[in-house]
C-alpha cells in the first residue's frame, strides 16, 4: 500500500521507481476499490457470497490490504479484473478528511450469474444472513432477473441472470477463447 503512504507524503517514490518486472502489454480495466472497516469480515462475506477468493493481502504502516478475483477464470492471468479492499488505521487514511461513501443506491458490483436459479439461492442465503437488500426482481431488458445484497460495509452487490452483458460484449468485440 505504498501509493497511501506516498498520498500522505510519509514515503517518497522517485519517478523512477518500479516495483514489479511484468507489465500490461496495454491499458486496462484491472480493479475496482472499496473502502472497508474490517478486512476480515468483508474477505469472508465476498468469499461466501461471490465466485471470488483471495488473491493477495498486505499490511504496511497504514493499514491492510486485500485483493479478490476468480481464480476459475483462465483469462485473469492475462486480464486481471479484481476486487481491491483497504482498511485504514486510526488516523492513516491518507484521503482524510473526506467521507468514504459506499456503493449504492444505484452504484453496485455487478456479478451475472449462468441460471436464474442462482438468483433465488443467493437471495435465500443472504435473506437467511440478513444482508438481503432487493429480493430477486424480473426487471425489463437489459437488466434482467436480478437481486441485491449488501456487503458487510453496506455496499451494493447485484446478482444478475439473463443481463446480457456477457452475450454483448462477444457480439460486438468477439469471444476470445474456445468456450461457447
Amino acid at each position: 500500500m505504498i501509493f497511501m503512504s506516498r498520498l500522505r507524503g510519509e514515503r517518497f517514490l522517485t519517478e523512477t521507481t518500479q516495483n514489479y518486472e511484468v507489465h500490461p502489454p496495454r491499458q486496462r480495466w484491472t480493479h475496482l476499490a472499496l473502502i472497508v472497516k474490517d478486512i476480515n469480515a468483508s474477505i469472508a462475506w465476498y468469499e461466501k457470497h461471490t465466485h471470488m477468493s483471495l488473491l493477495s493481502r498486505t499490511e504496511d504502516e497504514n493499514g491492510y490490504g486485500a485483493w479478490l478475483g476468480d481464480p476459475s477464470d483462465p483469462a485473469q492471468a492475462d486480464s486481471p479484473f479484481i476486487l481491491v479492499m483497504a482498511q485504514f488505521f486510526e488516523g492513516k487514511d491518507p484521503f482524510a478528511p473526506a467521507n468514504h461513501g459506499i456503493l449504492g443506491p444505484f452504484a453496485h458490483i455487478g456479478i451475472e450469474v449462468i441460471a436464474r436459479e442462482d438468483i433465488d439461492r443467493i437471495a435465500e442465503t443472504a435473506k437467511q444472513e440478513g444482508c438481503l437488500a432487493l429480493p430477486p426482481t424480473q426487471m425489463p431488458p437489459p437488466i434482467g432477473y436480478i437481486c441485491f445484497l449488501k456487503d458487510p460495509d453496506g455496499n451494493n452487490v447485484e446478482f444478475s441472470y439473463d443481463q446480457g452483458v456477457y452475450e454483448e460484449a462477444r457480439k460486438i468485440w468477439g469471444s476470445h477463447d474456445n468456450a461457447s
